[in-house]
């Protein structure tokens, strides 16, 4: 893909590589910005909603995530910028806020846990994918590589795994940024095109009219 067509992507992409890198290299690094709901209510580090996005466990969490993004990125960096949707700013804001928004049920549960931690950029990697959902509701997506079903059915599996397993705390995983990162990005993108272009409502509900299970 063209770097000029979607230079958001791309930097976006390169910072989380950059950060993440070093932060494999330096657990001093790791301790200053993963998120850390009782240092930052204790210490009033809230910059740690936003610089633990740009850091990751390990080369698999920072290829999966990346991976994921760069593909649903640029596609609705593209959408925003030729439908009018605000552009590259809303686009960023997309992301940032997915950040910020997908860590909150964290922070406030665990702002009294000394030892809770999280970092990686799930949550506003949820919020880009989901946003895409919007758009292109039967797009085929393949689970694993290798099971094809479509973007809204996915959209749904993908919500009741993250209520389930949220609830069921059985894992390293933080699912509620997951859950989260992905409502917020509904209703970010919704609203966008609310205020900017209603006018695209009538597509997405025709789209919708022609409905595949297993994606098109």
């Amino acid at each position: 893909m063209d770097f000029f067509a979607t230079p958001v992507t791309f930097i976006i992409i390169a910072l989380n590589v950059i950060f993440s890198f070093a932060g494999f290299s330096s657990q001093a690094l790791i301790s200053k910005g993963i998120g850390w709901p009782y240092r930052t209510r204790q210490n009033g580090e809230y910059y740690r909603f936003i610089s633990s996005g740009f850091l990751h466990a390990d080369w698999m969490h920072l290829l999966f995530n990346m991976f994921t993004f760069f593909f649903f990125g640029q596609n609705i960096e593209l959408i925003f910028k030729q439908a009018g949707l605000g552009g590259s700013i809303a686009y960023i804001g997309l992301y940032v806020l997915g950040l910020i928004v997908s860590d909150l049920p964290s922070y406030f549960k665990h702002a009294d846990d000394a030892k809770y931690r999280s970092l990686g950029a799930s949550g506003a990697v949820s919020a880009v994918v989901f946003a895409a959902v919007i758009f292109n509701p039967w797009q085929s997506v393949y689970v694993y590589g290798a099971i094809k079903i479509s973007a809204l059915l996915f959209a749904v599996l993908y919500i009741l795994y993250c209520v389930y397993m949220g609830k069921r705390a059985a894992d390293n995983v933080n699912h509620d940024a997951h859950l989260w990162g992905a409502l917020f990005g509904l209703a970010y993108t919704l609203v966008l095109i609310a205020v900017l272009r209603p006018q695209l409502f009538s597509i997405i509900f025709e789209m919708l009219k022609r409905p595949s299970l297993f994606g098109t």
